[in-house]
């Protein structure tokens, strides 16, 4: 374990889990680790939902956001979504128990289109990192989490362009 850490395995895959809201994520070997920085929004969005709320989570990687959400509001009807085959798998894992569906695919793609005006919340921690900067990152993300995770193209802004065509709102969005 000591030399995987050296070699700058994230811990948390080292350990198979983050701590995130005060649970256990599940976080298996090239699956997005769950940023500390990310409890905020996350904590947001869980004062602000509804007890009969939709929820959407756009690339989910381990799911931590969704979880934290199903389990603050067991009442929620959960949707996540992930292009990276590991990351669906591990959001599978952490959801299970909740009001979750967790689908494989880019953004908005894989979602049943019986969402369309159904949405309450939009949950996303979108990659922000643009691409010649990648290469200038830890090693701990660099190496050891999937690129599609990190890399927001020129501007570091393409990701996020494509999430803000919303799509499956309803009224309250």
């Amino acid at each position: 374990m000591v030399d995987l850490r050296l070699a700058g395995t994230p811990l948390e895959h080292i350990l198979g889990r983050a701590e995130f809201c005060g649970l256990h994520i599940r976080v298996d070997p090239g699956v997005f680790v769950p940023r500390r920085r990310t409890q905020f929004p996350a904590r947001q969005a869980i004062s602000l939902a509804r007890r009969d709320a939709t929820a959407v989570e756009l690339g989910c990687g381990s799911g931590a956001v969704a979880t934290a959400m199903g389990s603050a509001r067991s009442h929620i009807l959960l949707y996540a979504a992930d292009i990276d085959p590991a990351a669906v798998r591990c959001a599978r894992v952490n959801l299970a128990g909740a009001r979750a569906s967790v689908f494989q695919g880019d953004l908005y793609d894989p979602l049943p289109a019986s969402l369309r005006g159904r949405v309450d919340l939009l949950l996303a921690n979108a990659p922000y990192v643009p691409t010649v900067a990648i290469g200038t990152m830890p090693t701990e993300a660099r190496v050891h989490e999937p690129t599609v995770a990190l890399d927001a193209g020129i501007d570091g802004l393409e990701v996020q362009r494509r999430i803000a065509v919303v799509k499956f709102f309803g009224a309250t969005g």
